[in-house]
């Protein structure tokens, strides 16, 4: 028997799009030979997932879990992508969302989430390819996040929920202190839902990416050229706009969706002085479904009727 080796399913692998684990059996049962083995993979209807990896995946799910054990709190966010809504409502789809959400607490980074291994010994990468080829749908696993505290609560919320945990946007909240576990958890509950609302950026304002400050403040400036304001005012005016601008995007800094006469920050110092010590707003993640996935749009019939109808 030929050796098959790391190479040849590497090979396999980025010609077909298959699974490693398919493409070692299909390289195994054809002895090697790697066009046998892709029409051993064709044959199984496995390798369809390849035809389909460069269709636009924007829909699909956000699903969250959590996890409390002795080592602390743990929560962790994953974005599973298909190319329609009507499979996001497939059990299949939903069910391996929630398994990847849940293998998500043990992983920090992407990679390692992709080559964890489920119950039924595949790893979710095999798992993705498969239900690419059996609900014949481009499919991704696209996002994960994680938050850990050792002492404290990690909240969540999902937003437009299809079902527990699943659902269009899923938020984590990571709170550091002692006390009231159920009252910390409601805190962190109310302040997922703030994210939900209002997508603040970063945490504190020392965390806002200077970037997105030197983006704005380039848009002001042009904004009050425009408006024809008087060049010796114009950075004492844009100053002024973008200490409002932070205020409108650091999370700490933002008026309470639920009481906008109390900042986050506020609300959080409430709090910790009726649970009678330190509580400190130490994280959160705000996952979105198919944000910064460029949507292809279907063709204007009715602007194409009309140029082949021109002359």
């Amino acid at each position: 028997m030929a050796e098959i080796t790391a190479a040849l399913v590497k090979e396999l692998r980025e010609k077909t799009g298959v699974g490693m684990m398919d493409c070692k059996k299909a390289l195994a049962e054809t002895n090697g030979d790697l066009q046998a083995a892709i029409d051993w993979l064709r044959a199984k209807g496995l390798s369809k997932a390849a035809k389909k990896a460069d269709r636009v995946a924007a829909e699909g799910l956000v699903a969250v879990a959590t996890r409390e054990d002795g080592a602390g709190e743990i929560g962790a966010a994953i974005e599973f992508n298909a190319e329609t809504d009507f499979v996001a409502r497939n059990d299949l789809f939903q069910n391996a969302a929630k398994q990847f959400a849940q293998l998500g607490l043990e992983h920090h980074h992407l990679e390692g989430l992709h080559g964890a291994q489920l119950e039924n010994g595949k790893t979710v990468q095999d798992e993705v390819t498969n239900l690419i080829a059996t609900v014949g749908e481009n499919m991704q696993l696209r996002r994960a996040a994680r938050l850990s505290v050792e002492e404290g609560v990690v909240a969540s919320y999902v937003h437009n929920a299809v079902a527990p945990s699943l659902g269009r946007i899923g938020v984590l909240v990571a709170l550091e202190g002692a006390g009231d576990k159920a009252q910390m958890r409601e805190l962190g509950r109310k302040i997922a839902m703030h994210v939900a609302a209002t997508a603040p950026l970063s945490l504190n304002t020392d965390d806002l990416d200077p970037a997105a400050i030197e983006r704005e403040r380039a848009v002001l400036i042009e904004k009050a050229k425009e408006e024809g304001r008087p060049e010796n005012m114009i950075e004492k005016i844009v100053d002024g706009q973008i200490a409002k601008f932070q205020k409108d995007v650091v999370l700490s800094k933002q008026p309470f969706v639920m009481n906008p006469d109390q900042t986050i920050e506020q609300l959080v110092a409430e709090t910790a002085k009726s649970l009678g010590g330190s509580l400190k707003l130490v994280g959160f993640v705000r996952m979105a479904l198919g944000e910064g996935v460029e949507k292809v749009e279907g063709p204007d019939f009715a602007a194409e009727v009309a140029s082949m109808t021109k002359g």
